[in-house]
């Protein structure tokens, strides 16, 4: 349910509220607009007798039950929308921004070479893979937290935020001591002792949407991990599993402008993994745009008839730098430009 306080409500009512819910077994998330101060209390099954004992407590307005199974995620939550921002980069705040980088960290000079590469480019965020779920465990899997210095030093040499991937409970502490992102792969997306544990760490996750997962899969899997206190989530649409094997997955796009409409959280649309194709990376990006989407993820390489994982689907330096400049007139054209990136990053690759 929703405890909606009054414009003048004070910080004891509030605070009196959130106790409540805490004696009645219910967790008390707070969410502050510029008009109105909103609990949402989540846990169990409310009682009717304990929703009116709560709607009669000082400074509370209204108590408004929660039609959709996702309770934080959800717009009626919270119908601003969520803005996360992260070395100087904000995500989900009307301006389109871009994640790149190598499907796998490979060594120093390969991470840190892309690195620049993609920031000259326009890139805002870089991405890049230490440890990697393989459908095969003969496939290379990252250099685990060798590979994550490395991510480090190429953040260092570019002034740019870095994302990669945690697959474990255990290792979350590690990835969080290098990343400003931490990303829950499609394989994970239902892991909810990983989602559990990231809730806990403060910084920003992104969750990528599972194989073959429904809408509300997604958003409930999101629901883990703010309730546990992480309201910082990242949605990434990275294509689901179909009948059709012309391309990897399908990409899929109404989600993008379906979830935009049910959540606050940022969307992300990953087109290298949606299609698995490079040639297909560039129109699915300017379509990404189109749709809504706050952001993109696509992989880079140097040379991607040579890299060690999703080559297929991999841009080069010079197809990357032409799909930025394809999706800028795209970006204008629906309202959605592209983020200005920090003087940092200028600097840095300048």
């Amino acid at each position: 349910m929703l405890v909606v306080m009054r414009s003048d409500a004070s910080e004891d009512e509030v605070s009196a509220v959130l106790d409540r819910l805490k004696e009645v077994n219910l967790q008390g998330h707070l969410s502050t607009g510029e008009e109105r101060t909103v609990i949402g209390a989540v846990g169990r099954v409310v009682d009717p007798e304990i929703r009116t004992a709560i709607g009669t407590m000082a400074g509370v307005e209204s108590v408004v039950p929660i039609s959709r199974p996702y309770k934080l995620s959800g717009r009626e939550f919270k119908p601003a929308d969520t803005v996360i921002e992260v070395g100087g980069v904000r995500i989900g705040g009307g301006e389109f921004i871009v994640m790149a980088g190598p499907c796998s960290i490979e060594d120093e000079e390969h991470i840190v070479t892309t690195a620049k590469a993609v920031a000259a480019s326009g890139a805002h965020v870089l991405r890049g893979g230490a440890f990697k779920p393989r459908t095969s465990p003969y496939s290379f899997r990252g250099l685990g937290e060798e590979g994550l210095k490395h991510l480090a030093t190429a953040r260092e040499e570019t002034g740019m935020p870095v994302i990669t991937e945690v697959m474990s409970i255990t290792d979350v502490d590690t990835v969080a001591r290098y990343a400003d992102i931490l990303q829950i792969g499609a394989r994970n997306m239902q892991n909810f002792n990983l989602l559990d544990e990231v809730g806990l760490i403060h910084k920003p996750a992104m969750l990528k949407r599972g194989l073959s997962s429904t809408i509300e899969e997604w958003l409930l899997a999101a629901e883990y991990i703010m309730s546990k206190g992480n309201h910082e989530v990242i949605l990434c649409e990275r294509g689901i599993r179909t009948f059709e094997t012309a391309t990897r997955n399908t990409l899929d796009l109404a989600a993008v402008a379906l979830v935009k409409q049910l959540s606050h959280l940022p969307v992300i649309s990953d087109p290298s993994h949606g299609t698995g194709r490079w040639q297909l990376v560039e129109p699915m990006s300017r379509a990404s745009v189109a749709v809504g989407a706050d952001g993109l993820m696509v992989e880079v390489h140097p040379n991607p008839d040579h890299a060690l994982s999703d080559g297929a689907q991999s841009l080069t330096f010079e197809n990357f730098d032409r799909l930025m400049r394809g999706i800028e007139p795209v970006g204008r054209t629906v309202g959605r430009p592209i983020q200005a990136r920090t003087a940092q990053v200028v600097a840095a690759t300048s």
